[in-house]
């Protein structure tokens, strides 16, 4: 990630949903030269279209109805000299791709309701959990826009697929969760049996999942150290299945 951090090029990161997309493009913006710039991430498929149109762009006063008097910044203007994170960028409308695409050929926006160009200084790191390629020979999504976006590609494997990482990443959950919940009752250690026990598990929500087993642990568990039992208090039903050794 380090030699993409300094490129300075887009990003397409790809993989299951739950792989930590929005968490690795974000140590992809602090490693790079914009660290001390804007990382401004938003999530396509949770805004309609008309709504994230203005979002992005931004929107001047009267430029609809509701619309805020003195009109707003769009992300791509706070994002200026930093980087923008376009979170489940293929749930994104083919109207909205043909603004898009101008925004990443050009590097200017336009408000909505105005007719003044603004150049922006961006990096844009996008990521899908979709088959964007398919999408492409589907006609869902935009080609010219898609190799755009596919300059640099990451693939995030599953938690399945990366199983070493498991101890570091769920140690890592224990000491940031501890420091929320465990105020002045110092750090927790996952022991070598919970980390064994952790890296066999059957992980279907990956990352997210991982997360708030490691929640469950700090908060349940009083001890300063996280055994094997104590985990398998909190798997619940997902430690029912757990891969082979």
């Amino acid at each position: 990630s380090d030699l993409y951090a300094q490129a300075d090029l887009d990003v397409l990161i790809t993989g299951p949903s739950g792989t930590g997309k929005e968490l690795f493009a974000q140590s992809i913006h602090n490693a790079s030269s914009r660290q001390d710039q804007p990382f401004v991430a938003i999530n396509c498929a949770a805004l309609n279209e008309n709504l994230l149109e203005s979002e992005l762009f931004g929107y001047v006063e009267g430029a609809f109805t509701g619309a805020s008097r003195g009109g707003k910044t769009g992300l791509f203007e706070e994002a200026h000299g930093g980087t923008i994170f376009l979170d489940e960028v293929a749930e994104i409308s083919t109207a909205l791709q043909c603004k898009l695409l101008r925004v990443l050929q050009e590097r200017e926006i336009m408000r909505l309701g105005d007719n003044r160009i603004i150049p922006i200084d961006i990096r844009v790191i996008a990521a899908t959990n979709k088959d964007l390629f398919s999408y492409v020979q589907e006609g869902k999504f935009r080609e010219d826009l898609y190799y755009r976006l596919d300059v640099l590609r990451v693939r995030l494997p599953s938690l399945n697929e990366r199983a070493g990482d498991i101890p570091a990443l769920a140690q890592h959950f224990v000491d940031a969760y501890g420091a929320r919940y465990r105020a002045g009752q110092g750090p927790q250690h996952l022991s070598p049996e919970a980390c064994d026990l952790l890296e066999h598990v059957r992980w279907y929500g990956n990352i997210r999942q991982l997360k708030n087993i490691c929640l469950r642990a700090v908060v349940s568990c009083p001890g300063r150290v996280l055994g094997a039992q104590d985990i398998r208090g909190v798997l619940g039903d997902e430690g029912s299945e757990l891969r082979a050794a």
